[in-house]
């Protein structure tokens, strides 16, 4: 054995203890950076000498040379991090949804005393008034304001939620702009992480980076994530390299490749997501028909066969989608809701309105309510319907009688109880009943969405934990370690310090008896 072997496995030793120090010390530094795992130095004893069995039988085993830092490993764990990214995609789909109907809700404000509820009841309100004094001026001016209040909160709830679904179309914009964006970040880290791997290294920090992106894009659409090794020469212990393929709720996978990491199926790549295109409606507007991945040669799913959660789908769904030749979602179904329900109400209360008379005793005309766009009763929505001006600017041509004469209000009557008359088109209900029921449903619908926000909410939060205990620093349990390698670099130290005296004593003390 060397003389010089003990300074050897000092040397070793600090050297290990100070990398464990160093890396303790990056472990501190990150320790409130996103997405950030723990790392630890794994300690291997170095190869032994044979026991020198020719020489020195007498010697058993092996002489141990010291110590090395085999590698730096991050503690992750994978089963962790696929639990974590279903419920994200879970939570970011409801809580997307949960935002739009929350929006909704607040727009139709029901009740209040500003919503169109309210707003009716003092249309009818007017109208039984003028049923009592039918030749009152200031009534039948009331009753034709009251009318235009009812069709300006028409208009105002129509163009009002048309912007909503505009700001929901640009965040699908923005969305889909993200998920490309991550998916080409994870392309580009993949393949820094080859070039690094194959050198036989490990880029823990770049692995970091990369699940860090993975767990955003989880949250747009959900996904299936699996690795593959790099080369040959990877260590064992080297994530490899990932691969994202969309899935379905229950986490199993649709086909599609967002991000390819497996090098037998071609070169490192990643593909884009497009929503297109849209079919057109006359009274909801626009709506997403299909969403296509890789292009127009790519892969295309209609909304109903893209089964992925996530805040994706979430505003898709609420924006509007095309679903066999109807237009659904959250905000074009209430469109269309409110459209029937006024082109029906104008239907209606324009039939009762022209088989009266007016204050003068002629017939009372078929256009109390009308399209704003071109004066007449067809095609009449919600974002169209008006007063006419005829009645505005003349209120006495508000046909209150039923035929009794000036005085009489017969069908001023008839007009309130247009609001409570059942009616076909309507789901076989009164335009109360019918508004009444589109309000709750959007509740039920929000309420749902809104326990769905939170059980996901709390299950993710769990998930969150538990990963946060395995891979997040913990300054307590870093602040041991650092002691625990600081007396052991000083021990180190100590046993250099005493090698290098038994080395002096040798060097410059022996031979000098006698002398």
């Amino acid at each position: 054995m060397s003389t010089f072997h003990g300074l050897e496995m000092a040397k070793q030793a600090l050297s290990a203890q100070q990398s464990a120090l160093y890396t303790t010390g990056h472990n501190i530094a990150n320790a409130n950076t996103e997405g950030y795992s723990r790392q630890r130095v794994n300690f291997e004893t170095t190869s032994p000498f044979p026991a020198a069995s020719r020489n020195r039988p007498e010697i058993p085993g092996q002489m141990g040379t010291g110590v090395e830092a085999g590698s730096v490993q991050r503690i992750r764990n994978q089963f962790l991090d696929y639990q974590y990214r279903a419920e994200n995609s879970k939570f970011n789909y409801w809580s997307t949804k949960a935002d739009a109907l929350s929006k909704m809700e607040g727009l139709l404000n029901e009740p209040s005393e500003n919503g169109l509820n309210k707003t009716m009841d003092q249309f009818w309100q007017s109208l039984q008034d003028l049923s009592v004094h039918p030749e009152n001026t200031g009534a039948r001016s009331v009753v034709a304001q009251r009318g235009l209040a009812v069709a300006e909160t028409f208009n105002y709830l129509s163009d009002s939620l048309g912007s909503m679904r505009t700001d929901l179309r640009e965040q699908i914009d923005v969305k889909v702009k993200d998920a490309n964006s991550i998916s080409d970040q994870i392309n580009s880290i993949n393949k820094q992480i080859k070039n690094i791997e194959t050198h036989g290294s490990l880029a823990n920090d770049l692995y970091d980076e990369r699940d860090r992106l993975i767990d955003e894009l989880s949250g747009i659409v959900n996904i299936e994530v699996s690795y593959s090794k790099s080369s040959d020469s990877a260590l064992d212990t080297a994530d490899g390299l990932a691969t994202i393929k969309l899935a379905d709720e229950s986490g199993k996978s649709l086909g599609s490749t967002l991000v390819n990491g497996d090098l037998s199926q071609g070169e490192l790549s990643f593909k884009e997501i497009s929503v297109m295109p849209e079919a057109d409606d006359v009274n909801a507007g626009n709506a997403i028909e299909t969403i296509n991945i890789g292009g127009n040669n790519g892969d295309s799913y209609s909304v109903s066969e893209f089964t992925s959660n996530g805040s994706l789908k979430g505003f898709i769904e609420s924006y509007g989608y095309t679903d066999g030749g109807d237009i659904k979602g959250e905000y074009p179904e209430m469109l269309n809701d409110l459209n029937k329900m006024a082109k029906e109400f104008a239907e209606v209360f324009n039939g009762v309105h022209s088989s009266g008379e007016d204050l003068n005793g002629d017939p009372g005309t078929a256009e109390f309510f009308q399209n704003a766009n071109d004066g007449t009763t067809t095609n009449i929505t919600a974002g169209n319907i008006t007063v006419s001006e005829s009645i505005l600017d003349n209120p006495d041509e508000i046909a209150a009688s039923n035929g009794g004469g000036s005085g009489n209000g017969g069908n001023a009557s008839d007009l309130a109880d247009v609001f409570d008359t059942e009616n076909a088109d309507l789901d076989n209900a009164s335009v109360r009943g019918f508004y009444e029921s589109v309000i709750g449903d959007m509740g039920v619908n929000a309420q749902k969405a809104n326990n769905m926000v939170e059980n996901s909410g709390i299950l993710r939060s769990q998930v969150e934990d538990q990963r946060m205990s395995v891979s997040s620093v913990s300054l307590d349990e870093e602040m041991s370690n650092m002691i625990k390698f600081q007396h052991a670099y000083s021990a180190a130290a100590r046993s250099m310090t005493a090698v290098d005296e038994m080395i002096d004593r040798v060097i410059n003390n022996m031979g000098l008896v006698g002398r």
